[in-house]
């Protein structure tokens, strides 16, 4: 465990034994590393649901749903384009598809993740959801955990 700002700590993810860091306040965590004392209050939150498909090159190539994820990044896309199609078709509901297909442990809420602030998740996932207004699902969006369709629901 290293110095991080005041207000911060460090710990080891169980799953991934990556580092993550839990504000003492808030009791909000991320996983990039803080560069400033925490705050005690948190700023602007947002909530979304998402649907994930991981890939052979994701941070952790296994999920609820299978062990050893061995698709390509391209598959990947190509599965997610077809839920996002379903969904925009009106065949199925976001949380249809999130329950049955994400390989995210947030598909026993039907993709939801509840609220959360900047900094708590990877940044391009973060930037997606803040970008859209609610309602709105994101076009796909790549993180070191896969491919994910985000939909911003306040």
């Amino acid at each position: 465990m290293s110095d991080v700002p005041e207000g911060w700590e460090e710990r080891t993810s169980r799953s991934t034994g990556q580092s993550y860091f839990i504000n003492q306040y808030t009791k909000e965590s991320q996983w990039d590393r803080p560069t400033k004392p925490a705050e005690k209050s948190s700023q602007e939150k947002v909530e979304a649901s998402h649907l994930l498909v991981k890939h052979k090159d994701s941070r952790r190539p296994s999920s609820w749903r299978e062990e050893n994820i061995t698709r390509t990044k391209e598959e990947a896309l190509e599965i997610l384009e077809g839920y996002r199609e379903e969904i925009t078709s009106g065949k199925a509901t976001f949380a249809e598809l999130a329950s049955k297909y994400s390989d995210c442990s947030s598909a026993k809420h039907g993709g939801n993740l509840g609220p959360f602030g900047r900094g708590q998740m990877q940044k391009p996932f973060e930037d997606a959801t803040f970008a859209l207004p609610v309602g709105e699902m994101s076009e796909p969006v790549f993180t070191d955990s896969g491919v994910h369709i985000i939909l911003r629901t306040q």
